[in-house]
Parts: structure tokens; sequence; C-alpha cells
């Protein structure tokens, strides 16, 4: 698998970036040449992190390895792809509850910008049942996370939590 495909963009709100998060960049680059992480500004969610946090643990997580860009972004994915001059955008699928959302919001994308594809990789049988509401609320209650997320965020989530 020697052939490459330039740039993909991986987006979400890594809050927080988990074990099954960086399995997915790592495979990425098999087939990318480059993987920008793009944390976005904007969330239906409400986030433990503040974005200036999640940008900083996911750069940690990633030891600066010179073909995985950690940014953040605000605004449309198509439009941040296409500003980092990226050929698609990389999502993960831990099972077929992921399925229709990610099937709705790949065509969106299609339909905003023909030129962008979205290539779908599944979550590594390890990482299947884990999420990162589901490690908040696990380090919030005192549980171990330990292994689940790479420790400069366990220990990042811990200290939130007042457990450091």
């Amino acid at each position: 698998m020697e052939k490459k495909t330039g740039i993909a963009v991986y987006p979400g709100t890594f809050d927080p970036l988990t074990n099954g998060h960086v399995s997915l960049v790592k495979r990425g680059l098999d087939i990318f040449d480059k993987i920008i992480v793009g944390v976005a500004l904007h969330t239906s969610k409400t986030p433990l992190f503040n974005l200036e946090e999640r940008v900083r643990m996911t750069r940690r997580a990633f030891n600066g390895d010179a073909r995985i860009q950690v940014e953040p972004f605000e605004g449309l994915l198509v439009d941040y792809a296409r500003s980092q001059k990226a050929v698609a955008i990389l999502r993960g699928m831990r099972a077929v509850a992921d399925f229709e959302y990610e099937f709705q919001m790949a065509l969106m994308n299609r339909r905003l910008d023909r030129n962008i594809q979205t290539a779908f990789l599944m979550t590594d049988y390890k990482w299947l049942y884990i999420s990162s509401t589901l490690i908040k609320d696990v380090a919030r209650l005192g549980g171990d996370i330990h292994g689940l997320v790479p420790p400069n965020v366990e220990k990042d989530l811990y200290r939130k939590f007042g457990r450091l």
C-alpha cells in the first residue's frame, strides 16, 4: 500500500481525545500523506474543555509527528477542508448507530463541495465501546480511564475533576 492520496481533515470536538481517535488518525496515515486534526470551535455539545485546552491536549498526544497537524477551526467543515487543500474528510465509525448521522453529514458535505470526498474507517475493535462522553462520565465519577486516553489527556481529565 504505497500510494498516498494527499491531505485529509479529521474533524471533531475531541473533548477529550481518546485512544480510538489516535488509532484512527494513525491508521489514516496509511492512506493519506498528512492528516489535519481539526478541533471544532462550534459544537452542539457543551464541552468540558475549552477550545485552547482541547487543541493543546491533542497536539501533545501526537507529540510532534510531522504528518499530523492539529488546528482549531470554525464554520463549515467543507470550507475549512478546502482552505487546507484537503482531498478528503476522514471519519470513524464505531457501530451501526454512527452510520445514519455520518451518512447524512457525508451527503451534505458532498452537496456543498463535490471535490472533497468522505473516507470512513471502522474503529479498531479495542475502542469500539468508548466515546469521549463515556470517558468523561467515568473520570468524573472516579473510575479508572487508564489506557483509554493518551497519558497527557488522562492527567488533564483527572486534574479537571480535582483528582490530581
